[in-house]
């Protein structure tokens, strides 16, 4: 039997795609490990989406429309992490000889919500990293965990009741006066 016959069509569609959709994420990021996750994404979004595509639609430019939208998507956070991390620089700058004190327990306090998330059960680490982190809507959850929106969103607070339940006594701590 001849292998192009026995070859799944979505495989098909990778394998005549993929190189292309990867340089055009090359030189848009112009970093080939983002270049990586991308276009990994784009596949992983176009395989889920492959069944509803028309049968006379334009694989290629479709490709290249979820890899553009993959790549806003990806410039809009790293534009939020830059302006986070000059905020949190400039706090920085202004606490003084202080700061290296305050860094530590920032730092302790991050790998504890770290840890924290990492203990949850699976699907509510996933949602709440989803929502959180991605700021996912809760219809888009739903369809990357194969649930409902309304479950989704219930993974989502549950995880945060139990996140904030772990973090109790760090808002006690804070709550103290400083002497």
């Amino acid at each position: 039997m001849v292998k192009g016959m026995t070859q799944d069509p979505f495989e098909a569609v990778v394998a005549v795609h993929h190189a292309e959709i990867h340089r055009y994420l090359v030189r848009t990021t112009s970093r080939s490990g983002e270049a990586d996750d991308l276009s990994q994404e784009t596949f992983v979004r176009a395989y889920r989406a492959y069944q509803a595509l028309p049968q006379d639609a334009n694989v290629r430019a479709w490709l290249f429309a979820i890899a553009t939208n993959l790549c806003r998507n990806h410039f809009r956070s790293e534009k939020r992490r830059r302006q986070a991390m000059a905020v949190a620089a400039a706090n920085a700058s202004e606490r003084g000889p202080a700061w290296p004190e305050g860094e530590a327990i920032a730092n302790q306090a991050t790998a504890r919500l770290d840890r924290i998330v990492a203990a949850l059960p699976l699907k509510q680490r996933l949602a709440f990293t989803l929502r959180k982190v991605h700021e996912l809507e809760y219809e888009a959850i739903g369809e990357s965990l194969q649930c409902s929106a309304e479950s989704a969103r219930a993974h989502v607070f549950q995880a945060l009741k139990k996140i904030r339940r772990e973090l109790h006594d760090l808002a006690v701590v804070h709550a103290e006066p400083q002497p």
